[in-house]
């Protein structure tokens, strides 16, 4: 059995993170619960985590929660609340300064001085308070309970796949003749709705596994909104967009390779089949400024945060014709084509909804959950993000929302992944993007 003690970082990302630490004890320093008051108020959800926490916590506690700990139930450690001098002198020795990271640093050491034969484990999404428990041989952790095995799966190239026979590809060229991957004599076997380049000696053609059908197919390169595929990969982007069986989508890929420009595209091409299409993105706020603090009504608040939304629709009203363009500024009157932030999702349920959600890199795992559970029947939701970039402080590329939903979603019928590697945006924009 082993002593956990959490940070705040934790539970503001994971609410229900207490149940996931098996039959171990859980230290929740008091500082913690100091630092988690300052989050209750607020649309964001790191302060709905705040405030759920809190509220099952009441639900459980009692006055032995400070001395002998609370059951968590059968086959399940206690949760304590743990209380401290905040002067321990290992920590006042290197950290003088009084602050929530160094009293959390001073409950962990009196819990190691006063449990000697247990160990003790400090969990913190933080990287600095790590090296700091580390520098006073405090053990120390992440919260690992959420993150996917490795972030190379979503960020390599999709491989092609080889087989002898060449009469196969032949035939889905000329009669777009569909094989079963026992037929095809594969050595893995495809995920479903994974897109791959299938060769022999002399040819080679762009193949989905469809899991409906369960057979190899032919992609179409198709067209949508005036946008036409560059790559294999767009190829693939758009044969899976354009599926209506597929409900749940992800295009990751790097800045530039177009993943929220063949979204919308896609989109708008299918607008007979929804009946309104919606962009939203979640809002990093920069230099620790608060929304709220910019001037203007709540819309031109978040127009800033929305414009890279604005200049994608303005790159397909570029390729298209003068009649589609009026067809997309009657949409957006109409209020069938809308841009907001995510923000302000949570309550709603999307019907006959095409939702394309921006840099979902930037979301937690629950936010992810929070977004899908919203989707009604006929609905079609597209998660695009780059898992290399990620803006906020305590998510990384194997932690973050959009690797997470790909490693849970993977082989489910009706999601598809793609990787969009090569960037499309501009000569010099490629460049840049490998030299600088």
């Amino acid at each position: 059995m082993k002593n956990f003690v959490l940070d705040t970082n934790v539970i503001l990302h994971d609410a229900n993170c207490i149940d996931n630490f098996q039959d171990n004890n859980i230290y929740i320093p008091i500082v913690v619960l100091e630092e988690l008051d300052k989050f209750k108020k607020g649309n964001e959800q790191i302060n709905f985590n705040a405030r759920e926490f809190i509220r099952e916590l009441d639900k459980i506690t009692n006055k032995s929660i400070f001395s002998k700990g609370i059951s968590l139930g059968p086959g399940r450690g206690k949760l304590y609340i743990l209380m401290s001098s905040n002067n321990n002198k290992d920590v006042t020795d290197n950290f003088s300064e009084k602050i929530a990271d160094n009293k959390i640093l001073s409950a962990t050491m009196d819990l190691i001085q006063s449990h000697p034969k247990q160990k003790v484990i400090l969990v913190t999404k933080d990287i600095n308070l790590r090296m700091k428990a580390r520098s006073l041989g405090i053990d120390a952790e992440d919260y690992y309970s959420d993150k996917v095995e490795s972030a190379e799966l979503y960020s390599e190239i999709q491989k092609d796949r080889y087989i002898s026979d060449s009469s196969i590809i032949d035939s889905m060229y000329s009669q777009n003749a569909e094989y079963t991957t026992e037929e095809l004599e594969l050595e893995k076997p495809p995920f479903a709705n994974e897109c791959f380049n299938l060769k022999d000696d002399s040819s080679s053609i762009l193949v989905r596994y469809n899991p409906f059908i369960n057979k190899i197919t032919k992609i179409v390169k198709l067209e949508a909104s005036g946008i036409k595929p560059r790559n294999a990969e767009q190829a693939y982007a758009f044969e899976v967009l354009n599926d209506p069986e597929i409900k749940l989508v992800a295009l990751t890929g790097t800045a530039g390779t177009g993943k929220t420009l063949l979204a919308l595209a896609a989109a708008l091409s299918q607008i007979n089949r929804y009946k309104h299409i919606l962009l939203m993105r979640p809002i990093v706020s920069l230099s620790n400024k608060e929304i709220g603090f910019l001037p203007g009504t709540e819309k031109e608040k978040i127009e800033p945060y929305m414009q890279p939304l604005f200049d994608n629709l303005s790159v397909i009203k570029y390729n298209s014709s003068a009649e589609w363009n009026k067809k997309i500024e009657t949409l957006q009157e109409e209020g069938r084509l809308s841009i907001g932030a995510l923000a302000y999702i949570r309550g709603r349920s999307f019907s006959e909804t095409f939702c394309i959600i921006d840099e979902a890199q930037n979301l937690t795992p629950h936010e992810i959950k929070t977004i899908i559970t919203r989707a009604g029947e006929g609905t079609k939701m597209v998660f695009t993000g780059d898992i290399q970039q990620i803006d906020s402080p305590y998510l990384d590329s194997e932690s973050n929302g959009l690797a997470y939903m790909i490693d849970k979603m993977r082989n489910q019928p009706i999601f598809a992944h793609v990787n969009l590697v090569k960037g499309e945006r501009s000569q010099l924009s490629e460049i840049a993007s490998k030299l600088l």
